[in-house]
């Protein structure tokens, strides 16, 4: 199934239609697509696994791969390392970003099948569906929805789901 996200930020599927968050430079097209650019890249996405913050919650509903959230997970963001749009251990030398926040945003973390396969330089990484911010404020180029929301989402999705942006 194509789960729908809207331009202006909605999520459609099933009995699902709930706000979203969208990068702060809105939506722009996959092959314009660029690490830090902060733009939600429209594409057909293979919705992957989910990982979560087991100290914060139990774990979501869903028949997807799931694992708990460690306090070492990390995602290379650095687009010269040959790990690049990829988990890793940390520490870890080369520019990543931390799986595991003090805020909530990735109390629940859906990895999305964006750039990886292969994973291609300056191309964006860490695109994933996770939790939203405040009142929705933009993300850096992800797809963020209430935690409800996104539980009940998870509910419902089935292996080979896909996010459809834009």
């Amino acid at each position: 199934m194509d789960w729908k996200v809207s331009n202006d930020g909605w999520i459609t599927g099933l009995d699902i239609h709930v706000r979203a968050a969208l990068g702060r430079s809105g939506v722009i097209a996959a092959l314009d697509k660029r690490e830090g650019d902060g733009g939600t890249p429209t594409g057909r996405y293979l919705i992957r696994r989910v990982l979560y913050r087991a100290d914060r919650g139990a774990a979501p509903q869903t028949v997807l791969p799931l694992r708990a959230l460690r306090e070492d997970d990390g995602w290379c963001d650095a687009p010269d390392d040959s790990a690049y749009n990829c988990p890793v251990r940390r520490p870890f030398t080369a520019s990543h970003e931390a799986m595991w926040r003090e805020d909530e945003l990735y109390d629940i973390v859906v990895i999305l099948g964006h750039n990886d396969d292969p994973p291609q330089p300056h191309a964006g990484s860490a695109i994933f569906l996770h939790c939203k911010r405040g009142d929705y404020q933009p993300t850096e180029g992800c797809v963020a929805l209430a935690n409800e929301d996104l539980r009940r989402f998870l509910s419902r999705v089935e292996p080979g789901d896909h996010i459809v942006i834009g």
